[in-house]
Parts: structure tokens; C-alpha cells; sequence
């Protein structure tokens, strides 16, 4: 059994909430974001993304 199938076993068998899950997601999502490198390209997209929204460009929104 992988570490990642592990711990989707330990958080099904502790029946957490929905809140307790977005707590976990949440945390996630920090700790990869902490990790993410700033490379020139995406700084790039920033400065364009800020540029856009300070031009009035509508947002785009991504839908799952």
C-alpha cells in the first residue's frame, strides 16, 4: 500500500466532517503553494493577471 493510500484509508477511517476535510484540504493547498517556485514565467503571468484586473478585464473563472 503507497503513503498516499494510506492516508486516505486513516482520513476514511476517522469520519471526519466536512469542515474537518476542508481544514485538511486548506492546509494542503497552503504547504503546496509554500512550495511553488516563482520562476520568471510565472511572475509574468502575475504582473498580466493584475494588469487585466486593473484595466476593468472581466475575471475569468474556472469551473469544475
Amino acid at each position: 500500500m503507497s503513503k498516499v493510500e494510506q492516508v486516505e484509508a486513516s482520513i476514511d477511517r476517522l469520519g471526519l466532517s466536512r469542515t474537518e476535510l476542508k481544514q485538511i484540504r486548506d492546509w494542503l493547498d497552503d504547504m503546496l503553494e509554500d512550495e511553488m517556485e516563482f520562476t520568471p514565467e510565472f511572475e509574468a503571468k502575475i504582473a498580466a493577471s493584475e494588469k487585466a484586473m486593473q484595466s476593468g478585464a472581466p475575471s475569468r473563472v474556472i469551473q469544475k
